[in-house]
């Protein structure tokens, strides 16, 4: 899947993540993250993102990321959103997401 524009999913609110992505010119997925728990648990939200990212075959993003405390699953949730708004996809395999679970 390729970025070809910039898009945002999720919130700023209480226990929500606001994921921004934008197109990458270099071949690399690239996260910055802001987080109220980030000492904690930084280094699993990147993870999440990270992963979330490759299972939807995407190479090359910039991935902004502002967490208020969210769980992992609407950490999932937002990045296939954004992901999804900015290659311009407006269908979801929601059975084979799910199956990335199990």
């Amino acid at each position: 899947m390729e970025i070809t524009q910039n898009a945002v999913a999720g919130t700023i609110e209480s226990s929500d993540i606001m994921i921004t992505v934008n197109p990458n010119a270099t071949q690399e997925i690239s996260i910055s993250l802001d987080s109220s728990v980030e000492k904690q648990f930084g280094q699993q939200i990147r993870k999440v993102i990270e992963e979330t990212i490759k299972k939807l075959g995407v190479k090359a993003v910039k991935v902004t990321a502002v967490d208020k405390g969210a769980l992992d699953c609407t950490i999932q949730a937002r990045t296939i959103t954004a992901i999804h708004r900015a290659a311009k996809k407006d269908t979801y395999d929601w059975k084979e997401i799910d199956s990335w679970n199990a």
